[in-house]
């Protein structure tokens, strides 16, 4: 691993317009997936599982946003 790295990953990004539209529409998103899955599969482990994954989807994808996204 580089610092530099390091140093990104664990630094406050304060979001642009652009990055909070983009947070919004995604987790949006995420969610509407999330209440499909919770409407048409039964309530087992992999459902919660397979929520968990969409949750941990979201998590990333801020990561990508708020890391490697240039700053307006």
């Amino acid at each position: 691993m580089r610092i530099e790295d390091l140093n990104n990953w664990f630094t406050y990004h304060a979001p642009t317009q652009s990055q909070q539209e983009q947070y919004t529409m995604l987790r949006d998103k995420a969610k509407e997936l999330a209440v499909a899955f919770d409407a048409c599969l039964p309530d087992c482990a992999d459902k919660t599982a397979a929520v968990r994954k969409i949750r941990e989807t979201v998590m990333a994808m801020n990561l990508a946003i708020a890391c490697y996204q240039p700053t307006e």
